[in-house]
């Protein structure tokens, strides 16, 4: 301590300071800070005076025209800091010897204490230094990215560091330092804003699909042929039958067709289980996917669309088939089912053709199938109505088109469910395993007629399910219901046809557990499907609200709180809410027009 007088420069806990005073202890002081410490606590530096700290440059010194001198005159021997500040700075003083100091702390050249200062290995500084430059140059382009981000200037080459917000934005992480550095929040909404912000995406970039997991890839398998029959399986030649696939304009997956023969009711279904077998590689890949995604701009298929190709009914010049017949007796039950594997000649044509024909060629299956309507609004089915739309994406051009109400969409749903259920109770009676929909009863059963009485009372409905035990369908007022008219695009669909084949061709079917750790798959796949089919809807309704801005149109209210009317605007399909103004009551109508747009949340705003 007798060497450290009042005024001496020191370096305490990586700080240079100032001697204060000396008793039992020694007091200091640095950045208007006073502590009292102890002698080992400090190294000293150099004996001052120092009048003022702020007056020494406390920053390393950088290009010195001696260091190389000095590196090389000391390489071999050691140095006090004395004898080193005087090779490198020509003398002795406290700003001499603090720098020397810091260069020393710094580690590249030199280390050691005071009063034994050594220098690197030359080798280890040029390898240093190189590691160094690349840091600094590191840390030049990250400050230079932030200042281009917040200038909203960036550019391609940018791209890969922003792709931690973008997984941020598509919920693939939770944080990002890119975004915790800018002071932004680190949420999918916020990662989003600032990539349309910095144009990395575009407006009509839609996230959703990725933020629910849905695969968004076709699936590129090879397509096998199918193996040959086994002994015993018989393909029904029903050429001899009219049979119809109906469709909306522009549909690439014809997978049903209906017939009458009679009064005999055939539905028959796309042949897929020939080509995709249990447990194949089409078979895996599909149940990893649970269904097609139906996004407004594209499809992502379940199978290879080489399948739809070979198997769409309608789309060869004969077509071979599932085929399910029943009648439907006078009050709505279905009798006398059979199934069979079939080969066929489909006439394709829409709705809308469909619809002039009602009364002429779909007469004898009008008839036929009313029953079975009538019968399911016995037995409470569902008749919650509320308004539809098409979503159309071309170019990034939206067309939003609201569907009719016809009389074959009704046609072709009764005959798809008859199927459905004709199944259920075939597989029944034959102890078949097969995936089964059911849907619990709600609380109370009431019935529905205003628009605002379908809203209360769908918010009572319990979620349908999957299950290898049958169960009835509250919703759709039937005593047991399984899926299997769509096995294109529907993985659960394409066992039942799988189960269904091999119980005709007398071949091992799949047992109860095989079907649970499909049916658990398969949903699990099919709910983040239908979740990014119902966002990315919501997505580009936004999108063609913000091409057309000047919108205006009709809001039907469904619900009322004290400050709010929750509306549907029919022409979009669209829930929403606005201010409650005016003596508006639950089903009236109101018009609105377009006030904004929210791409990010999914929002727009409305005035009355």
């Amino acid at each position: 301590m007798s060497d450290i007088k009042k005024g001496a420069l020191v370096y305490y806990k990586e700080k240079a300071a100032k001697v204060d005073g000396i008793d039992d202890k020694i007091e200091i002081s640095f950045l208007k800070v006073k502590k009292r410490v102890r002698d080992k606590d400090i190294l000293f530096l150099h004996p001052g005076p120092v009048n003022n700290l702020d007056d020494l440059d406390s920053s390393v010194p950088e290009n010195l025209a001696t260091l190389d001198e000095t590196l090389e005159l000391l390489e071999d021997e050691a140095s006090t800091l004395e004898d080193l500040a005087e090779l490198l700075f020509g003398d002795f003083t406290t700003q001499s010897a603090l720098s020397t100091w810091l260069m020393v702390v710094d580690g590249l050249y030199f280390e050691g204490s005071p009063n034994n200062i050594t220098v690197r290995p030359l080798e280890q500084i040029a390898e240093d230094k190189i590691t160094r430059q690349a840091k600094q140059q590191k840390k030049d382009n990250w400050e230079a990215l932030l200042e281009r981000i917040k200038k909203s200037t960036i550019t391609k080459d940018d791209y890969p560091q922003l792709v931690e917000v973008e997984q941020v934005a598509v919920g693939e992480r939770e944080n990002s330092k890119l975004l915790k550095t800018l002071g932004i929040k680190e949420n999918k909404e916020s990662a989003h804003s600032l990539l349309l912000k910095l144009g990395y995406w575009q407006y009509d970039y839609n996230p959703w699909p990725r933020r629910m997991g849905a695969t968004l890839s076709n699936p590129t398998l090879d397509i096998p042929t199918p193996k040959a029959d086994p002994e015993g399986f018989v393909r029904h030649d029903l050429t001899h039958l009219k049979a119809w696939a109906i469709d909306d304009v522009g549909n690439q997956d014809p997978d049903d067709a209906i017939s009458i023969e009679g009064n005999r009711i055939w539905v028959h279904i796309a042949d897929v289980s020939a080509f995709v077998t249990p447990d194949s590689e089409l078979d895996i890949d599909a149940r990893s996917r649970g269904a097609n995604l139906y996004l407004p701009d594209r499809v992502i298929h379940m199978l290879p669309t080489g399948i739809t190709e070979l198997c769409g009914l309608g789309l060869q010049d004969q077509s071979n088939a599932l085929s399910i017949s029943f009648d439907i007796n006078d009050d709505g039950e279905l009798e006398n089912i059979e199934v069979c594997f079939s080969l066929l000649n489909v006439t394709r044509t829409t709705y809308g053709d469909a619809d002039k024909a009602l009364d002429s060629t779909f007469s004898d299956l009008m008839s036929v199938t009313k029953r079975y309507y009538q019968r399911r609004l016995n037995n409470n089915a569902s008749t919650l109505d509320f308004p539809e739309v098409n979503i159309h994406v071309v170019d990034g051009v939206v067309s939003i088109t609201p569907y009719g109400r016809s009389g074959s969409r009704q046609l072709v749903t009764d005959c798809m469910l008859a199927a459905g259920e004709a199944v259920a109770l075939f597989a029944i009676e034959n102890n078949i395993a097969i995936p089964y929909a059911s849907q619990p009863e709600p609380e109370k059963i009431r019935q529905t007629s205003k628009l605002s009485e379908h809203y209360e009372y769908r918010r009572q409905f319990k979620p349908s399910s999957h299950t290898t035990s049958a169960a009835a369908h509250f919703g759709l007022g039937l005593p047991c219901y399984t899926r299997v008219t769509s096995p294109i695009r529907r993985y659960l669909d394409l066992v039942v046809h799988q189960q269904l084949r091999a119980f005709v061709s007398q071949q091992p079917l799949l047992t109860a557990d095989d079907l649970v750790e499909r049916i658990g798959l398969a949903d699990e796949a099919g709910f983040a499907t239908r979740k990014a089919e119902r966002f990315s809807r919501q997505f580009w309704t936004m999108q063609y609200l913000k091409q057309n801005p000047d919108w205006k149109g009709e809001a039907i209210v469904m619900a009322q709180d004290d400050r709010k009317n929750t509306v549907v605007l029919p022409a979009l399909a669209f829930e929403t809410k606005l201010s409650r103004k005016g003596d508006f009551g639950l089903d009236e109508t109101i018009d609105v027009q377009l006030q904004s747009v929210n791409i990010v949340d999914l929002m727009a705003n409305f005035k009355s």
